[in-house]
């Protein structure tokens, strides 16, 4: 049986019989929405929301003004963009690309590269790393 059950961040579905939410529901302009009336955000900084993390998986939901360059390294197993609100372009030594709102791009490789905005921006990002197996031997 599913129990609907919410906080100030998201809706999630527990399983009864288990400990742990095993259907989450976000409502992105609502999660937007207050983001954006933070004070880091209105002074000009980027802003992030953490929806998800467990072991194996971060989902991060993140706020950026226009003009807002981010350099990083991808050292996961994979880490997908998907353009929630605006446009920005991805750069890596392998080239460029324009994301546009409704676009997604996955990077399953460990490279160097950044994130521009061209207007303020919403961006979802969702972050996988290798599970850790133990075996007994």
């Amino acid at each position: 049986m599913w129990k609907k059950m919410s906080n100030d961040n998201l809706l999630f579905y527990k399983n009864t019989n288990s400990l742990n939410p095993s259907l989450f529901l976000f409502d992105f302009p609502t999660l937007i929405g207050k983001m954006k009336h933070k004070h880091t955000w209105v002074k000009g900084d980027l802003e992030t929301m953490i929806l998800l993390k467990i072991p194996t998986k971060q989902i991060v939901l993140t706020a950026l003004h226009e003009g807002t360059e981010i350099k990083s390294f991808q050292s996961n197993e994979s880490i997908t963009f998907q353009v929630i609100e605006g446009e920005m372009q991805f750069h890596s030594p392998k080239g460029s690309v324009n994301l546009d709102k409704g676009q997604l791009l996955t990077l399953c490789e460990n490279i160097n590269y950044s994130l521009t905005t061209k207007v303020e921006s919403v961006l979802l990002l969702t972050i996988t790393s290798r599970s850790i197996q133990l075996s007994e031997n």
